[in-house]
């Protein structure tokens, strides 16, 4: 009888287990390949190079990237390409590749505008101005489509895609530069029909891709109850919820727990699609954002403790099935030349600029899949797949020994040392 027991729990508990949604972690790396042109020397831990920052972060336990894909950034602002808007499909292509090639799931990022695109800006690109309604959503049709039948014959289909990014107001507002634009929001049956051509396209190309909707209004429920109820009645394509969340725009993870139980009740899976937290140099706070530090200290220890608690309230909600870290890749160390990737240092990311060797939390995000067992990650693989058997601080210091009731970073895995 015992036996007997013993297997019908472990049956009951395989099928909790492969009944539970699959879950992505990673971050965006669109920046990555210029990182590398410029020399940015990745380091491990130990200080030891790192040969492909994509393969690993694979070997480290993260499953999914995600990039952005702009439509003509030969055409944005000069000191917008500064601030890292040239992600042409060519460069998308390449590096959609790469992440495929890895063994990792792809999100690709629409921003379909020639620059940033985010809720203050959402401008139409320079070569669709002048067109009609009509003709706005025949073209966003075409060029989707267009570029996921490129995607797919350069080897880097998506796995997930944003039709926009962070669209809480809109998109194809106007020509760039205007000092008029036209806010989709006044005119809900315009954009929702811009993004119904976009899904469409999507799922005539992609078929087995989900679609992402993407905005960044954690901050204020209300307004994110409105944006979805007017995509549920105007009968709005999509699979996913997507959102940004900084403390410092968009308040503590007490707002974003209250916004993650608001966005469960439109029955979707939900994916925090942008986030990040800063170890070095925070900059100014938002009016609606919260400064952290007092609980989270602007330090490498800091930054994993922040990452620890988040996926703690993550974790708690099973419709949570993605978390991306933004600018993982931002490194500005090492550099050959005096050209930097960007004019501004983003001191947010997961390897540190000063030194070069990844940041603890980097580690800890694999705690995200917590509880999985499926072809991406099994619950008893090795984190990292390195063989170095050193003990680290969640601060990245390498110790001879643990001390007792201590927490440590030890191949690549959080422990309580007892």
């Amino acid at each position: 009888m015992k036996t007997a027991k013993n297997l019908l729990l472990a049956c009951m508990c395989l099928f909790s287990v492969s009944a539970m949604a699959q879950k992505y972690v990673g971050g965006d790396i669109s920046l990555l390949p210029s990182y590398e042109e410029n020399g940015s020397k990745y380091l491990d831990p130990d200080g030891k190079p790192i040969d492909d920052v994509i393969r690993y972060s694979k070997d480290n336990g993260l499953n999914a990237m995600r990039v952005r894909l702009f439509v003509d950034p030969s055409k944005a602002p000069a000191d917008e390409k500064r601030e890292g808007v040239r992600q042409d499909l060519d460069y998308v292509k390449a590096l959609g590749k790469r992440i495929k090639d890895a063994g990792l799931k792809l999100m690709l990022d629409f921003h379909y505008s020639d620059t940033w695109a985010d809720p203050s800006n959402q401008w139409t690109p320079n070569a669709w101005a002048g067109l009609s309604n009509d003709e706005l959503n025949q073209q966003i049709y075409d060029y989707t489509k267009d570029v996921l039948q490129e995607m797919k014959a350069a080897g880097a289909k998506p796995d997930f895609i944003q039709t926009g990014n962070e669209i809480s107001y809109g998109l194809c507002w106007g020509p760039i530069n205007t000092k008029t634009p036209v806010k989709s929001w006044d005119d809900w049956d315009r954009f929702t029909t811009l993004l119904k051509q976009a899904g469409k396209a999507c799922r005539e190309e992609c078929p087995e891709a989900k679609i992402i909707i993407h905005t960044e209004l954690v901050r204020n429920t209300g307004v994110l109850t409105d944006f979805y109820n007017h995509m549920r009645d105007a009968g709005v394509d999509y699979d996913i919820i997507g959102t940004s969340f900084y403390s410092y725009y968009h308040g503590n993870l007490e707002n974003l727990e209250n916004a993650l139980k608001f966005m469960e009740g439109y029955d979707k899976d939900i994916m925090i699609v942008e986030v990040g937290y800063f170890y070095a140099w925070q900059p100014a706070i938002s009016g609606s954002g919260a400064d952290l530090s007092d609980l989270y200290p602007i330090s490498g220890e800091g930054q994993a403790a922040y990452t620890q608690a988040l996926i703690e309230v993550l974790n708690r909600h099973e419709r949570v099935t993605g978390l991306f870290w933004w600018m993982m890749e931002a490194n500005e160390y090492g550099h050959t030349g005096a050209q930097q990737t960007t004019d501004d240092w983003y001191n947010a990311g997961l390897w540190d600029d000063r030194t070069g060797r990844v940041n603890p939390a980097f580690f800890l995000l694999q705690d995200f899949l917590e509880g999985q067992a499926d072809g991406i990650r099994q619950p008893e693989q090795a984190r990292p797949a390195s063989q170095d058997d050193a003990w680290y601080t969640l601060s990245g210091l390498r110790v001879s020994r643990p001390v007792p009731q201590g927490l440590y970073i030890h191949h690549g895995k959080k422990c309580l040392y007892k």
